[in-house]
């Protein structure tokens, strides 16, 4: 199966008592100080929503003093803000870092030079969201079976565009369904946009063909009748607006892509603030206040922490860089 991501889940509570315990016997220094937490982006993306959303449940759930300060840290797709914790920031207790599989597939592709994935301490993912791909209401395609034959026709002739850049995660998500479909993925055309509202203005103005990118980012206009989904990268159909969107394993393309919405932290900073960071994720996944914001947010259920998470997101740089060596991403 060409996946990178996990089924949709949810710790069960008593698989999080003991860490919700540990939170009152491991508290790490930052408790004590003021806590920043860095978006590897500009505002208004995914990271920063992470950041921002975590960081306001933290603060309503005084496991942190004072309020969480938000760093928008833009440049190198999270390279910026990865060096930055690496090489100045080694021992903070009170810095956490937004992360996401657009973070570890720039780690597979080495895109952030000699630096890797065992240079921090991955503390944990609270939600997710699943890939997309989709077309203008009119477009001549009305299943994703359409829109393979087409592709199949003649690759060149459909454009399809997201948010990450060439070679990121949108990039990777339709080379890996082209490859799925018997289409070499190096023929498939995408232009990267600096935002999800960009890439979704194009496809209505009808400058590109397909849009790919996450169910989060086109809820709305798919109930506003202005794009018609044509499958979700998902493990199982979502709920909500895409509800009734069939997934690409249903056509019959084993492909799935979860962005899940975690955090890192610098790798010195000892085992009792580690520890004391995954506490405090525990705390927030299994609060009311979390659970609405995911609702508001459209966020799916994936919640994984400590050394499971660390082991996940190890297991991911692995397979995906074997992927971008096999769709022609990495030598």
């Amino acid at each position: 199966m060409n996946a990178i991501g996990a089924s949709r889940r949810i710790i069960p509570v008593r698989r999080l008592v003991p860490l919700l315990l540990a939170a009152t016997a491991c508290q790490p220094d930052s408790r004590e100080r003021p806590v920043e937490c860095i978006a590897p982006a500009n505002a208004g993306g995914g990271w920063d929503l992470t950041c921002r959303a975590v960081g306001r449940v933290m603060s309503q759930l005084d496991l942190v003093t004072g309020t969480v300060r938000v760093t928008n840290m833009p440049g190198a797709g999270g390279g910026v803000a990865f060096a930055h914790v690496v090489t100045r920031r080694t021992g903070d207790p009170s810095v956490l870092v937004a992360a996401s599989p657009a973070t570890t597939l720039r780690l597979a592709q080495r895109q952030y030079g000699p630096l890797h994935e065992r240079q921090v301490r991955w503390v944990g993912a609270l939600a997710a969201e699943y890939g997309v791909l989709a077309v203008r209401h009119d477009a001549p395609w009305h299943t994703l079976d359409e829109l393979i034959a087409a592709w199949r026709a003649e690759p060149g002739s459909v454009v399809t565009a997201g948010v990450s850049a060439v070679a990121g995660q949108d990039h990777v998500k339709v080379m890996l369904l082209a490859r799925a479909a018997g289409i070499d993925p190096r023929h498939i055309r995408y232009v990267p946009f600096d935002g999800g509202g960009e890439a979704l203005s194009a496809l209505l103005g009808g400058f590109i063909h397909v849009f790919t990118g996450d169910a989060s980012e086109i809820g709305g206009q798919v109930e506003a009748g202005r794009v018609r989904p044509l499958t979700v990268f998902a493990p199982q159909r979502l709920s909500g607006p895409l509800a009734d969107v069939p997934t690409s394993g249903e056509f019959g393309y084993p492909v799935e892509w979860v962005t899940w919405r975690g955090f890192y932290v610098p790798a010195e900073v000892g085992a009792e603030t580690y520890e004391g960071w995954v506490s405090r994720l525990a705390t927030v996944a299994a609060s009311p206040e979390w659970e609405r914001v995911r609702i508001t947010y459209r966020l799916e259920p994936f919640v994984m922490l400590g050394a499971e998470f660390e082991a996940f997101v190890q297991r991911q740089v692995d397979t995906l860089r074997v992927l971008s060596r096999e769709i022609g991403l990495l030598r």
